[in-house]
């Protein structure tokens, strides 16, 4: 036991530890003077979840990431029968039911469903020792084994997680050995079918919103219309989007300082606690906060990669380039968002927005990181 956590990787806990104390002086900016006091003490919730998430990332460490790798397929049928199970009683929340509620606590299985996504293809990708990736027998059992959770997810419904999971997909199939072919392939019918949603949508406009109106569901409809149509968008729908730019562009080079922010108060920025988190963070802390947050997550992501370089066993490299897939994208997506360069989701920031369930998920996504570093050393001897 303590040869194994002899082998931790201390940059990663360092860098996390730095995470913790931006996020929790973020958090407790966002909500110290919000009207409501509902959100009071937030970031006191925030440590906690962080603490437990140090227990689960270094307790990983003993439990060899093989015998989760086996036990993939029974891994991904709780995953899908949560996210089934959802619909029957589930929690509804901003118009996605994906919550489940248990007492004071909540759980998203969809979150939990990204990790094991990353389990399932890794696994499936393994089978070919490095070689080229068949379309038929690989690419299409990954399209076919990723389908089902992304539908699930669509249908709550949750268009960040579900982007994520077709990011999650494209990153390991990349650098699982795919055929260029292939690649462009799939390029092609991406870029294909965001210009026929883009065209559709704008034909379609009025018949689209009237429906997501009475669905209930408008939100959906600004948040996209507003990304393609800003011009044509509400002042209702360019809310959020225009306030977050205004926001993180007042902070300058070295921001205004500490609980001097304006627009996470009053509503002017909503869940500035939470999606939002990077508002606080570039409206207080500036250009140069901003900087040192970008290169926390740059070092995060290189001790990852170096680590997957360092693997013995394909499926472990695979696992951590999933996971930095889904980090790198959050970040990009996330931050893009609050300075106009995405669209609106409800994708969190890594380790800095609040909320419980994404927070120990991505903590259990370090963990896995830290077993894989943890067993490479025995990975010949026992296989």
């Amino acid at each position: 036991m303590l040869n194994k956590l002899k082998k931790l990787d201390w940059g990663i806990l360092i860098i996390l530890a730095c995470l913790m104390l931006i996020s929790t002086i973020a958090i407790y900016s966002a909500t110290a003077n919000d009207p409501n006091p509902a959100y009071h003490g937030k970031e006191k919730q925030h440590l906690i979840y962080f603490g437990l998430g140090f227990i689960v990332a270094i307790v990983s460490i003993l439990f060899d990431y093989r015998i989760v790798l086996k036990s993939w397929y029974v891994l991904y049928g709780i995953g899908i029968s949560l996210l089934i199970l959802i619909f029957f009683i589930g929690q509804e929340i901003n118009g996605a039911k994906g919550w489940f509620q248990v007492g004071p606590l909540s759980f998203q299985p969809a979150e939990l469903m990204k990790i094991i996504l990353i389990i399932g293809i890794a696994y499936l990708m393994g089978r070919r020792q490095g070689d080229r990736l068949n379309f038929s027998s690989d690419i299409l059992a990954i399209g076919a084994f990723s389908f089902l959770p992304f539908l699930l997810v669509m249908i709550q419904p949750d268009l960040g997680n579900a982007i994520i999971y077709l990011v999650i997909v494209l990153g390991m199939l990349w650098i699982g050995n795919v055929k260029y072919s292939h690649v462009a392939i799939g390029l092609g019918a991406v870029i294909a079918g965001i210009m026929l949603c883009m065209f559709l949508f704008n034909t379609y406009n009025t018949e689209i919103k009237d429906y997501l109106i009475k669905e209930k569901k408008v939100h959906w409809y600004n948040r996209i219309n507003t990304f393609i149509n800003p011009s044509e968008a509400s002042a209702d729908a360019r809310h959020q989007s225009e306030n977050a730019q205004i926001a993180v562009g007042s902070g300058g080079l070295n921001g205004k300082g500490l609980m001097e922010g304006d627009m996470k108060n009053g509503g002017f920025v909503p869940y500035a606690y939470s999606d939002s988190i990077f508002v606080v963070i570039g409206e207080e802390f500036g250009f140069q906060g901003s900087a040192v947050l970008l290169m926390l997550y740059f070092f995060l992501i290189y001790r990852m990669i170096v680590i997957a370089f360092k693997c013995f066993d394909r499926r472990a490299s695979y696992i951590i380039i999933g996971i930095v897939s889904m980090f790198v994208f959050q970040v990009f997506q996330n931050i893009g968002m609050m300075i106009g360069l995405m669209p609106i989701t409800g994708i969190t920031l890594p380790f800095v927005s609040y909320g419980g369930t994404s927070l120990l998920l991505n903590m259990a996504c370090i963990g896995l990181v830290f077993s894989i570093k943890a067993h490479q050393e025995v990975y010949e001897l026992v296989e």
